[in-house]
């Protein structure tokens, strides 16, 4: 019988069992404002890994990063009805400069001091960098224009969940401007595939690619695109989005150029994020019962080293062997970058440093003790797989020389492992084969918990009959997620409508 590291399994309460990884791998905590929480140190430092990687991309592509202000003027928004309308709810509003003693002993603000003009706290930024467009596009010769900001938003969520819905969160936001709808829809699609490849390569998620129907899109949005990914009860997570705005935005902020011809015309835009939900993902999908499990590409740290120390005059020894080690790890490469290794000589216990990164989900913990040290060895926990087939701690006992030469691969050998682990899951948990209500509605209904989606035909419903479809999930707690770009062509009737099916789509449980 194994004694896990964490006091709640996944198959006890999964919603108890996230909430305690954050705490035991040290992510993030309450910060005393609802909705609102502070990112540890280690918790930032998978969001700067997933940042760089990402940035790269988004610069590879051609994109610039730059950054626009916090506070957005009301009236930018009123200008375009559907977008403010989707946020209405969410928007934290500025009204007052300053504070004055109430003369209880407290502070209000001071009436003296109202704005002549409400300011949102950004919820997203397409009305002010929609404004900016408008002043830096003249002629087709300023297109495009491919921009890209690292920010925090803000938006008032009534229902919290770390890292998942929160009230400010941190992400980023591409924009971009195009003379033509092609070249804007071109340029949608590339970020989505960026975004897939991103999850995939570096934070090893599996994700599903495709169009959201019409109910799910981006508030002024033609067309939004998602990368849905599979958690471990089986609830879909929206890991990133990708939405073509046509000339909705252009319309309403005046993004006019003057085409080759001297005539002017409206331009297309784009907007596409990524956000710390990502490493909410990054834990319902590879955590285990005894915590985190981060893969080797966004691990701040993909090896730790714990020196078992004794407050003893042989210790100077011991650090001095561990540190030769971390230097000849340093000096290596992994996974296409040099290997971060940390030498841990905190004044704690061996033991509880151990437990502490395996919760904390380091990819390698090699642990060296002053036998190690005698035989040149030393003993290596891979969090990929941390037990043996007896349930005994997996600690194999390796030559020292002989993890400098395998480390790399080690790190490689769990990237792809923990990607294989979180595949096999989703493509087990997708069924494709229900053509009709009854069998549809049976399956979800068995359990409010029930793993895995479905994908059905679908006629791409609008209006009434949309409404009436997503009415008839809600009671099942369902939603439409998206219309998979590789999913098999469509034959048949639609499982809700009953008209002639053009595409599948995906439904299912969602965080």
């Amino acid at each position: 019988m194994i004694k896990h590291a964490l006091s709640v399994t996944r198959a006890q309460d999964f919603a108890a069992w996230y909430q305690t990884v954050i705490a035991e791998a040290d992510l993030a905590e309450e910060s005393g404002v609802r909705g609102c929480m502070v990112i540890r140190p280690w918790g930032y430092g998978i969001w700067e890994r997933m940042q760089r990687l990402l940035d790269d991309r988004i610069k590879a592509t051609g994109h610039e990063n730059c950054y626009f202000p916090l506070f957005i003027p009301l009236s930018y928004f009123e200008k375009e009805a559907e977008h403010v309308d989707g946020f209405a709810k969410e928007m934290a509003v500025v009204t007052h400069h300053r504070l004055i003693a109430d003369g209880k002993g407290g502070l209000i603000p001071d009436p003296e001091a109202k704005l002549e003009e409400p300011l949102v706290v950004r919820p997203t930024s397409e009305t002010v960098i929609g404004t900016a467009f408008a002043r830096w596009v003249q002629s087709w010769r300023d297109l495009p224009v491919l921009i890209n900001q690292w920010a925090n938003v803000v938006r008032w969520e009534m229902r919290t969940r770390m890292f998942l819905r929160t009230a400010e969160f941190l992400w980023q936001e591409g924009h971009t401007a195009h003379a033509s709808a092609e070249e804007a829809r071109v340029e949608t699609l590339k970020m989505l595939e960026v975004y897939r490849d991103f999850a995939e390569a570096c934070v090893a998620l599996p994700v599903v690619a495709g169009e959201k129907p019409e109910n799910e899109r981006f508030p002024g949005a033609v067309a939004t695109y998602s990368i849905e990914a599979m958690m471990q009860d089986g609830k879909a997570l929206q890991a990133g989005t990708s939405h073509f705005l046509g000339t909705n935005f252009a319309k309403a902020q005046n993004i006019r150029f003057q085409n080759s011809e001297g005539q002017f015309e409206l331009a297309n835009t784009t907007s596409w994020g990524v956000s710390t939900r990502m490493i909410g993902g990054l834990i319902m999908v590879h955590g285990d019962d005894d915590g985190l499990r981060v893969p080797p590409r966004v691990a701040p740290w993909q090896i730790v080293i714990v020196p078992m120390l004794r407050d003893a005059p042989e210790d100077a020894a011991l650090i001095d062997y561990c540190q030769a080690i971390q230097a000849a790890l340093a000096a290596q490469t992994a996974l296409g970058e040099p290997v971060r290794c940390l030498l841990d000589l905190k004044p704690v216990k061996a033991a509880t440093k151990r437990w502490g990164w395996v919760k904390k989900g380091a990819p390698l913990v090699i642990e060296v003790g002053g036998r190690d040290m005698a035989a040149g060895a030393v003993s290596v926990i891979r969090r990929d797989r941390l037990y043996r087939a007896d349930g005994k701690l997996d600690s194999a006992a390796i030559a020292r020389d002989e993890l400098l030469a395998q480390a790399g691969d080690m790190l490689a050998e769990i990237q792809a492992a923990l990607f294989a682990q979180a595949k096999a899951r989703l493509d087990a948990n997708i069924r494709r084969d229900v053509t009709d209500l009854a069998t549809f509605e049976a399956y979800f209904a068995e359990s409010e918990t029930r793993p895995g989606w479905l994908e059905v035909n679908w006629s791409r419903p609008t209006g009434a009959a949309l409404d009436a479809v997503v009415e008839r999930l809600k009671a099942l707690k369902l939603t439409l997620r998206n219309v998979p770009q590789d999913a098999a062509p469509a034959t048949g009737a639609c499982l809700f409508t009953g008209a002639p099916a053009v595409e599948r789509v995906l439904v299912g449980r969602a965080y």
